[in-house]
């Protein structure tokens, strides 16, 4: 299992290796090492298993889809497949079975890939750190002791382990880039729209993304090539071209890079600030320069906006059926039902005006590079013992990935040092609404100048 997507994408399209193999080898990895890290919710072996076979009679034909094809991959435990449990983490779904699949399900079965299941997460994606699930917390593949971030933490922990080749992840705060830093991985939050978000169960309309979780960047830009595109039937769609992503790799770095020191880069853990220096001295060596710069984070108009649409998804059912949510998230929840309309709309307003205003930033720099998170990953047991502080201790971990989910900017996470124990830091490359190439471009060029992602969890 040591390797990439593309790398196994070539390999079964030169019918080298079979699909079949490669879903068989995911499947043997998950029932060894599920069990420590709890990061699938539901295996679906037999039916990834006939989508490999298919896949295998079709590139033997000379068939051949596409670099997703054959290729085992894994869905966040909010994305609806149809006749497939969707339980959202969550007592409430526990026993949820759609009858459609979401637009992206749709868009990886057409590209022929092999779908394993779905993926453990912080309960109904709201909240950072993954100890609140009714299956349990997920467990950091470097040290099960560790929570491997959130929401997205099962499809962190998969990818880094090695139990399928890439992942699809939500991002409302954070919840992709986090748990990729703290687990090592790439994690793409393109620009809000640019994925449909439609068969989705959400957490907030106004910010959430979809995007992929894999171990190299270009794997990154393969997936995102399926993922990306118009949905005339999702409200939040835009249609704005896409680009060959995997070509963009390529291209030459002559990028001016923003540096947005205050609130980003204050009260850094020692060892974050010491990596994310180095690796800007990397950077330094790579582009046409670095100029501190100041952006406005827009955090108070997104946790409003979250709060009061949180409330509105889930309103009937916590008056309803309280007892099926885990405590801390239904107390989450009721929050906001305090949020006035006048309220609502008025940090609304404020979002959009600032995602119009924040394309000016672009006019003199091409990418912003922010460290991931300001701190290392708790311990899980250290979050659990804790639960009147958990919510303050998830929104230092996603402090530094909540204002580009206000933004809609498109966010990559690459692995960029280790602290002294062991665990993966990640620094974040920012780029302009629709600029997914260009910080994907930069990102591929610093994965290459490094070995960070060459590491692998024991």
């Amino acid at each position: 299992m040591k390797l990439s997507l593309s790398e196994a994408s070539e390999l079964a399209r030169n019918k080298k290796i079979s699909p079949v193999e490669l879903t068989q080898a995911c499947l043997r990895r998950t029932e060894q090492l599920n069990p420590k890290l709890n990061a699938f919710i539901t295996v679906t072996a037999d039916a990834a298993l006939a989508q490999a076979r298919e896949a295998e009679a079709d590139i033997q034909r000379g068939r051949w889809k596409g670099p997703l094809h054959g290729i085992p991959i894994a869905l966040k435990d909010l994305v609806d497949i149809a006749g497939v449990r969707t339980t959202a983490a969550s007592a409430l779904f526990k026993d949820r079975i759609p009858a459609q699949d979401a637009e992206i399900v749709r868009r990886l079965k057409a590209a022929g890939a092999v779908l394993l299941g779905k993926l453990n997460m912080h309960e109904f994606a709201y909240g950072g750190s993954s100890v609140i699930s009714f299956f349990g917390p997920v467990r950091n593949p470097w040290a099960l002791d560790t929570s491997a971030g959130g929401s997205s933490a099962g499809s962190a922990a998969t990818v880094a382990a090695g139990l399928c080749y890439g992942a699809i992840g939500s991002d409302t705060g954070g919840s992709i880039r986090q748990p990729a830093a703290y687990c090592g991985i790439v994690g793409l939050k393109p620009t809000y729209g640019r994925v449909s978000t439609r068969g989705v169960i959400p957490l907030s309309w106004s910010l959430d993304h979809l995007g992929p979780m894999t171990r190299t960047v270009r794997d990154a830009a393969l997936m995102l090539q399926t993922l990306a595109g118009y949905d005339p039937e999702d409200t939040t769609s835009t249609g704005t071209p896409i680009p060959d992503y995997a070509a963009a790799l390529g291209k030459k770095t002559n990028f001016r890079l923003g540096i947005p020191r205050a609130y980003f880069y204050d009260g850094l853990h020692p060892e974050i600030q010491a990596a994310v220096t180095a690796a800007l001295s990397v950077l330094g060596k790579l582009t046409a320069g670095q100029r501190d710069i100041e952006i406005q984070t827009g955090s108070e108009a997104a946790t409003l906006v979250l709060r009061a649409e949180a409330y509105a998804y889930h309103q009937e059912n916590a008056a309803k059926s309280p007892e099926l949510y885990q405590p801390e998230t239904l107390k989450r929840i009721r929050s906001g039902s305090e949020i006035s309309a006048s309220s609502y709309i008025s940090g609304r307003r404020q979002l959009d005006q600032l995602r119009r205003s924040t394309q000016k930033i672009f006019e003199t720099v091409d990418l912003l590079v922010t460290p991931s998170s300001p701190v290392p990953p708790f311990k899980i047991s250290e979050l659990l013992a804790d639960m009147d502080n958990l919510r303050s201790k998830e929104i230092l971990m996603l402090r530094n990935t909540r204002p580009f989910n206000a933004l809609g900017l498109p966010t990559v996470s690459v692995p960029c040092g280790f602290t002294s124990t062991g665990l993966p830091i990640g620094m974040q490359i920012t780029g302009p609404a629709g600029g997914e190439a260009t910080v994907l471009s930069l990102a591929n060029v610093y994965e290459q100048a490094t070995d960070w992602h060459k590491r692998n969890p024991s």
